[in-house]
């Protein structure tokens, strides 16, 4: 069926679903090695079977990874491939271009704050980004339109979007919070953290002391977070704080394993 749906001049979101989940056969939420081999030497078939040429961006692709046997794509970069209907991935990229301009929609869009974006909240978000980049759409099309997007990035199958999942929608050299996996740490000793430069005691941090706390953490881990990055860090952090407060719960969303 992923073979047939390769063939289409356009692809709905359903059938993006379906092709990414036939090809990423472990489930890692990565095309790979043979399976990105097989991806390329079917998308060629399918293409010609159906009597269409590559387009420009599947000829730079096939160019770049046809000989790559250790390379690797995402949702991001297969959605860019494919003739997706309404490019409906690429809204989120298109409009925001940052990794503070995602924390800042993380807090809109977290309405309940509960440090997970729900279906419903899910839902408006999708919503709000169709009516931005002025495309038409129907509740039947909006409610496909969440349901994949919750079926792609939602990992765990818990039925909503924790903040790292949602980050999958950034490009790799966006998503800060990719780096940030690697340095999570439970939640005593993330409480202890924050008693240790919440300095002044008054249950939230500032500027300031995230900005101590960032260069301490990029210091004991060198080797996964970058000094010269801190400002980024820091910026799009304190996107979710409330009014420069960054609470304990906020916080927690970057570095604690654990929920709170």
């Amino acid at each position: 069926m992923a073979n047939a749906y390769l063939q289409g001049v356009e692809i709905s979101a359903s059938q993006f679903l379906d092709i990414f989940h036939h090809y990423d056969n472990d489930g890692n939420g990565y095309i790979e090695g043979k399976e990105l081999q097989n991806f390329i030497k079917e998308l060629q078939q399918a293409r010609k079977q159906a009597g269409l040429e590559l387009t420009d961006k599947m000829k730079a692709f096939v160019e770049k990874y046809e000989q790559n046997a250790d390379g690797k794509i995402g949702i991001v970069e297969l959605v860019q491939i494919l003739p997706t209907e309404e490019n409906f991935l690429l809204f989120f990229r298109q409009q925001l271009k940052s990794c503070a301009e995602f924390m800042q929609a993380w807090r809109t869009y977290d309405a309940d704050h509960s440090g997970y974006i729900e279906a419903d909240e899910l839902k408006n978000f999708l919503k709000d980004l169709l009516q931005r980049a002025k495309k038409p759409y129907d509740e039947k099309k909006l409610e496909e339109y969440t349901m994949t997007t919750l079926k792609i990035f939602d990992s765990n199958k818990d039925g909503k979007l924790c903040l790292s999942e949602m980050a999958r929608l950034l490009p790799d050299q966006e998503n800060f919070l990719l780096k940030f996996q690697g340095v999570k740490m439970s939640r005593k000793d993330f409480n202890k953290i924050f008693e240790l430069y919440d300095q002044d005691k008054n249950g939230y941090m500032d500027e300031n002391e995230l900005d101590a706390l960032l260069k301490d953490l990029c210091e004991k881990n060198n080797k996964v977070l970058e000094v010269s990055k801190i400002p980024t860090y820091k910026s799009a952090i304190m996107a979710l704080s409330d009014g420069g407060k960054l609470y304990r719960t906020e916080l927690a969303l970057v570095l604690c394993a654990e929920e709170m």
